[in-house]
């Protein structure tokens, strides 16, 4: 049977190492949400706890990091 090529949510960059912007809806989705939490929470960590603002950007950052692995093309260094 046949592997179906399912579309990467986040594509290699053209340039250099890493994911550009989001290629489908899915992305988008990660990204807009990834952001309302940054937004939504970091304002109350940095008036109460600023300590674990850094943990908490430190874990979003990886949160991040790791659906790109999964859900995006696989990185390498590209220079054009």
């Amino acid at each position: 049977m046949p592997e179906v090529h399912r579309p990467y949510w986040f594509p290699a960059k053209r340039y250099g190492w890493g994911w550009g912007l989001p290629a489908t809806w899915q992305g988008w989705v990660v990204v807009i949400a990834w952001l309302a939490i940054i937004i939504g929470v970091s304002p109350l960590l940095t008036a109460h706890h600023f300590p674990l603002f850094f943990v908490f950007m430190g874990a979003m950052a990886v949160l991040l990091i790791a659906i790109c692995y999964a859900k995006g093309e696989p990185p390498r260094w590209r220079w054009g």
